[in-house]
């Protein structure tokens, strides 16, 4: 019989993939309140209060759509409230509105919310979450190409290196969702997130890179029982490289409105915690 492993022998260090590590240009923030991200069948604004908490309420009025949210909003002064409470939080709330017909549901019809979160502009990252459909519209195309104009802009404009997405381990139509975007497993964080009176597993799914020249673009436009056909429109210079769509990356010169690539406050720090040896 063999001896056991030692703690030494046990432990595997993640291997570093990044060629070289060169300092991440700060990330543009907030987005203008007066953006606008057109997709191929939705248009996703930023949102404002008082103009979409009644639609939005009346978009998403069905018990279905709350399933994994903690807390289920019954007027429009609740769905409100949470808008501010999101914005208060640091997040920044979108309204998803369709460009065209389609599922049944007319033009400028307003079909679901979601946020950018978890914000770091000196990190250069942003989450999505916060996503949410009216249940017409679940298992179309409308999810995907959301994505896809909050992934373009958070590359693109902001200048984001890293964008992630998380979701609840019980909901696998959202884990579904995410994996058609062609965003990539990083694991389970445990005891993450209370549900009540108990803690909840989420699952963390990651969407963004900053290696060397290189991002994650979108894969998108998946449909109902299909694989996700990633886009190729030259205007979102969005390529098609195996399983993951690549955006080029655009210098900070080229980006509107960015920061400077350093700033108050921002560190620039290679690890962190070389101190906890």
């Amino acid at each position: 019989m063999s001896a056991p492993e030692t703690e030494d022998e046990r432990f595997v260090p993640i291997r570093d993939a990044r060629p070289e590590d060169v300092p991440w240009p700060v990330m543009s923030w907030p987005p203008p309140t007066d953006v606008r991200l057109p997709g191929r069948l939705v248009e996703v604004v930023p949102a404002v209060t008082e103009r979409d908490a009644g639609e939005l309420f009346g978009s998403l009025d069905d018990d279905r759509v709350w399933q994994h949210f903690a807390g289920r909003p019954r007027s429009p002064q609740a769905v409100a409230e949470r808008l501010e409470q999101r914005r208060a939080a640091g997040a920044f709330p979108w309204i998803v509105r369709l460009r065209t017909g389609y599922a049944g549901l007319a033009a400028g019809t307003v079909v679901g919310t979601s946020s950018y979160l978890d914000v770091s502009v000196c990190d250069a990252r942003l989450e999505i979450g916060g996503t949410a459909y009216a249940p017409g519209v679940w298992g179309t195309a409308v999810n995907p190409d959301t994505k896809l104009a909050l992934l373009t802009h958070a590359f693109e404009v902001l200048g984001a290196g890293r964008v992630q997405l998380k979701t609840d381990v019980r909901n696998t139509r959202s884990q579904q969702a995410i994996a058609r975007l062609g965003a990539r497993y990083e694991g389970t964080l445990r005891r993450y997130q209370r549900d009540r009176a108990r803690h909840r597993p989420v699952l963390h799914r990651q969407r963004g890179l900053a290696d060397g020249a290189s991002r994650a673009g979108a894969q998108a436009h998946g449909h109902p029982g299909a694989a996700a056909v990633p886009l190729t429109d030259p205007q979102l210079k969005i390529t098609r490289s195996a399983n993951v769509g690549t955006a080029k990356q655009v210098r900070p010169s080229e980006r509107t409105g960015t920061a400077p690539a350093t700033e108050p406050g921002c560190r620039d720090e290679r690890g962190h915690d070389e101190g906890l040896k």
